[in-house]
């Protein structure tokens, strides 16, 4: 983790606590067979990973949501992390709206009336995302990373950022829809925990920004990663990766793009990817630099 978030994260915290009390929200109790109902038997699948799986639902009353089977975890451990996911507010990460226990460890959040990124990157049927659109969505989960590194507590111990992850609500604002909080060994607590927290999470800044730097690159590229990035990495770090770029930037970008910003975005995604076992630069770094490039509101 950075030395500037190491130093100021707990005086973050603090006073972010003293200026404004985030209300957790309501959440309501939905029983499974309207889930099962509303996810097609849990076949709408959107994607999956070692945590958990997540289901494109549509309810009765027409609204479509993302609902989401959380993997080991007990019921005790399960209200917990309800209770966490409820008190997160931003506007770039999906709400929670409720959640059912029983027979599976279900969540739901908010409507996801445009889907995910992965399917207006691959589906040749959609309306292709214009460049200063794709700025946005790079810029909009960059502010969410930073909300979460800085301003959760306990913090997060989980975040998947892909194509696949990221929604997009009727407006086309991105929202990170799988972050998670409990599978960790920390919490929160005395001084020793706070070290461990610390620890922890210099363990994942760096797998992070990685992830970041992938998204950027299928942004770009158009290309989906499917969980391996194999081929968008070795291009990156390929020999002939200065003189290819322009070969690989989407063509369903057509002349939307500057290409000054294209090969500054390239570098950063670059960095990041080499990021992943020793960062060499932060969240807010890479946030405020996308900033500077599109008008971001972030709502903390």
């Amino acid at each position: 983790m950075d030395p500037w978030i190491h130093r100021f994260r707990h005086r973050l915290l603090a006073w972010f606590h003293r200026s404004r009390s985030v209300p957790i929200l309501y959440v309501r109790r939905f029983s499974y067979r309207e889930i099962k109902r509303a996810t097609g038997g849990f076949n709408r699948v959107v994607y999956t990973n070692p945590q958990c799986a997540a289901y494109n639902a549509r309810f009765q009353d027409g609204s479509v949501a993302l609902v989401k089977e959380l993997r080991a975890l007990n019921d005790d451990v399960f209200k917990t992390e309800v209770q966490l996911l409820g008190r997160l507010h931003h506007r770039h990460l999906l709400t929670l709206r409720g959640f059912s226990t029983g027979h599976k460890r279900l969540l739901v959040f908010d409507e996801i009336g445009n889907g995910s990124l992965r399917d207006h990157l691959n589906d040749p049927l959609r309306t292709p995302l214009n460049w200063r659109a794709r700025l946005q969505i790079a810029a909009s989960v960059a502010a969410a990373l930073e909300y979460l590194l800085l301003f959760t507590d306990p913090p997060m111990c989980h975040v998947s950022i892909s194509s696949n992850t990221i929604m997009l609500d009727e407006n086309f604002t991105a929202k990170i829809s799988d972050v998670g909080f409990l599978y960790s060994p920390v919490s929160s607590g005395d001084q020793a925990d706070a070290s461990k927290a610390d620890d922890f999470m210099d363990e994942k800044c760096g797998n992070i920004i990685y992830q970041l730097g992938i998204l950027i690159l299928e942004l770009i590229t158009g290309q989906s990663s499917d969980g391996t990035s194999g081929d968008l990495i070795k291009w990156i770090q390929g020999k002939n990766f200065a003189r290819s770029m322009n070969k690989m930037i989407d063509p369903d970008l057509g002349n939307s793009f500057d290409n000054k910003e294209v090969r500054n975005l390239l570098s950063i995604a670059k960095l990041c990817v080499k990021s992943r076992e020793k960062p060499r630069f932060s969240i807010p770094q890479i946030f405020r630099y996308l900033q500077s490039k599109v008008d971001v509101t972030s709502t903390y």
